[in-house]
């Protein structure tokens, strides 16, 4: 039908605009971030981009929602504005027509959403808790510059290096100096790295064929001691339990758990799928309910609800994770107030219809005389 493909066309058209506008904001501010991590020496600079690209997979399906709840109120009001919704009431082209071509869109979307939330999105969140304990043991080296002084552990273990070499991973003629216990150690090699125990968490510099001075400062009482190989603690566990985000999980294991946290996140991720449906809907019915008001009053309306909705969603995934409401409760009741939203919108023409009824009925004398 012509009109059917007409809608879907502005509807498409609309979606990719606003979609590849989003993209571009959120990414532009987390490139600028990641600048400043490789910049600091945080994050190595060849992984900008690989960390950039799953940041930006992992996020979109808290973006995807909103992009079609805007498109839909543009494509709509642009036709409200132009008459062009009247011409189809007037032609026999009912609302609930419009609810129909509006869902089969919707579905689609919700399809394309649905694989991103499910599966890409936690594929990606494992990349990036995989490319951060990288970044861990590579930055270290990409941050200590040639000739200059690095602290770690407060000032206690502090290193100079003459030539680091970050594309190997290594160091070169080192030197560290270790205060503990109001003795001071110097250790000198001629090559070093950093490593990680992936038990403990502890960060530590292994020395090469190096010589080890332990003694008191100002004194002359102190040992040398030479070594092929010597590891020493710079930096204890980290905190960052980002291995353990229940994001990262797959759904399958999600699903089938009985920890509350874990549906709480299922939950979550269905209900990102259901609000693309319903956000969609409710943009068509806010265009039909306020077609003669001005253009803006549907936005205010329709993004004034998208952020209370979203909001009770993030309320009841916390409530559900603290095990404050049941699990058949869960995020569903947030969806139900939303469709008691949709059902309000769309049945508030025969409502006002009904209202007016009564105002003429009341405008009537009680002997039925009219003047």
């Amino acid at each position: 039908m012509i009109i059917q493909r007409y809608i879907y066309r502005e509807l498409l058209q609309k979606l990719i605009w606003i979609l590849s506008l989003l993209i571009l904001v959120f990414a532009s501010n987390k490139f600028v971030g990641f600048l400043a991590d490789a910049a600091e020496g945080h994050l190595p600079a060849d992984m900008v981009f690989l960390m950039l690209g799953y940041k930006m997979l992992a996020t979109l399906p808290k973006i995807l929602p909103v992009s079609i709840l805007i498109a839909m109120l543009l494509a709509f009001s642009r036709m409200a504005s132009d008459r062009e919704l009247v011409i189809l009431s007037a032609s026999g082209i009912s609302t609930v027509f419009q609810i129909k071509v509006v869902t089969r869109f919707a579905l689609v979307f919700c399809l394309l959403v649905s694989v991103i939330t499910l599966y890409f999105a936690p594929w990606a969140e494992r990349h990036i808790h995989e490319l951060k304990e990288r970044a861990k043991q590579e930055s270290d080296i990409s941050g200590i510059k040639a000739g200059q002084f690095k602290e770690f552990s407060q000032g206690d273990r502090v290193v100079y290096v003459q030539n680091p070499s970050p594309e190997k991973g290594s160091m070169e003629e080192v030197f560290l100096q270790v205060r503990q216990e109001g003795k001071l150690g110097v250790l000198t090699s001629d090559s070093a790295h950093f490593k990680i125990d992936p038990k403990s968490g502890n960060k530590y510099v292994v020395f090469n064929e190096g010589r080890r001075y332990v003694g008191e400062p100002g004194l002359l009482d102190y040992q040398i001691t030479e070594y092929d190989n010597y590891a020493i603690q710079i930096e204890g566990a980290s905190t960052n339990t980002s291995g353990g985000k229940i994001s990262s999980l797959p759904t399958f294991e999600i699903m089938v758990s009985d920890n509350k946290a874990h549906l709480a996140e299922f939950q979550w991720r269905i209900s990102l799928i259901l609000s693309c449906l319903l956000l969609s809907i409710l943009a068509i019915l806010l265009m039909q309910s306020h077609a003669n008001e001005r253009r803006y009053v549907p936005f205010i309306i329709g993004i004034s609800i998208y952020l209370i909705y979203s909001n009770l969603l993030g309320i009841a995934q916390t409530l559900l994770k603290r095990d404050v409401i049941p699990g058949f409760i869960g995020l569903w009741w947030v969806h139900i107030i939303l469709i008691g939203i949709l059902l309000l919108l769309f049945y508030m023409p025969q409502i006002r219809q009904m209202i007016n009824n009564d105002d003429d009925h009341q405008l009537i004398p009680a002997d039925g005389s009219q003047d």
